[in-house]
């Protein structure tokens, strides 16, 4: 059974951290320093589970910076990043918020494209990855 919800951060910290350790630490070489920014609790998180394992993780800050979106690398291609990223933008809608930007991995950008978002601005290095800021009205 697949679960997609917004979730207390104080709950689920270690399952958040998990997730996002394996992928952007491991996988994407993300100095530690730079994955853990200290905005985690004051920002609105999203678990998704299977079969009541972790796999994807998400979350916004309340000027609408969605962020942070990790996906297990065995799960992707599945569909669940957009399902995470639909969860995201309830909560956004849930606070009035009438749209939402992300800084997207440039390899990732056609993803964000078919979910509505839209690039501005020129490309720029986070984290030793190029990225692309995009926007989306809800």
């Amino acid at each position: 059974m697949i679960n997609v919800e917004i979730t207390p951060y104080s709950e689920t910290e270690d399952k958040i951290k998990k997730i996002r350790y394996e992928v952007f630490v491991r996988g994407q070489n993300v100095p530690e320093e730079i994955e853990t920014d200290g905005l985690d609790p004051d920002c609105t998180h999203v678990l998704l589970s299977i079969d009541g394992k972790p796999v994807g993780t998400g979350r916004i800050q309340n000027d609408g910076h969605i962020g942070r979106v990790a996906v297990l690398q065995e799960f992707r291609g599945k569909g669940f990043g957009t399902m995470i990223i639909k969860k995201l933008e309830e909560a956004a809608k849930e606070i009035k918020l009438r749209s939402v930007y992300l800084n997207s991995q440039c390899h990732a950008e056609l993803f964000y494209k078919r979910l509505g978002y839209r690039p501005v601005g020129e490309t720029f290095m986070e984290a030793g990855i190029e990225h692309v800021k995009m926007e989306k009205e809800l």
